[in-house]
């Protein structure tokens, strides 16, 4: 029997560091994905979320005091990441799964980000880095509902990183995991909302 591909395996096969959320949705899958493909991160709200996000930027809005106002985006979706920011989409299939990366020095109070393309993405082995994987699926679950999966690998470039990241990986991971169950929440509230309109829409052909 041929194992499931997993898309991330693609992008970062052996990670140092992994979390993995998973929900069911009250919604098909053409609208959880579109739902996932298309959210809007401004909209994701969460007190965790909400102020670690915030305890998380001090240290940029003190750098930025010397070196000019963080950018605050008024919207912020998957292919605004892509086009205007350290984070690059690695993949689509689209209807199915979709995987964000970047590389950066995840460590430090400020953040030193690496952009990494999707063709050199798995070969970037760079001393003093590590690499960040963020995958989203959306398989069927029945007939009517989805199941959406949100996962996280890190894998450091060398040891000396290892080492540094592991300290912060048990402050970060709870983080994590807030984040993930934040978007979850986040898309499958709109998954549900294209789920009543599409249905609207057919009662009313």
């Amino acid at each position: 029997m041929t194992e499931p591909d997993l898309f991330i395996d693609h992008f970062l096969p052996h990670p140092h560091f992994e979390l993995v959320r998973s929900a069911i949705v009250d919604a098909p899958v053409k609208e959880t994905y579109a739902a996932a493909r298309e959210l809007d991160c401004t909209d994701v709200r969460g007190g965790v979320v909400s102020a670690a996000g915030w305890l998380r930027m001090l240290p940029e809005r003190w750098h930025g005091r010397r070196h000019g106002p963080p950018r605050r985006p008024t919207r912020l979706t998957i292919d605004d990441l892509d086009a205007g920011s350290a984070w690059a989409l690695l993949g689509d299939r689209p209807g199915s799964e979709f995987a964000l990366g970047v590389a950066g020095k995840f460590w430090k109070p400020v953040i030193a980000w690496r952009r990494v393309e999707a063709d050199d993405f798995t070969a970037f082995e760079e001393p003093g880095f590590g690499k960040l994987v963020l995958a989203v699926s959306v398989v069927p679950y029945g007939p009517h509902r989805a199941l959406v999966t949100v996962h996280t690998r890190v894998r450091m470039t060398d040891p000396e990183s290892w080492l540094k990241f592991r300290r912060h990986w048990r402050a970060a991971r709870p983080v994590i995991g807030s984040v993930h169950t934040a978007l979850i929440r986040t898309l499958a509230a709109n998954a549900r909302k294209r789920a009543l309109a599409a249905y609207a829409r057919t009662d009313q052909a």
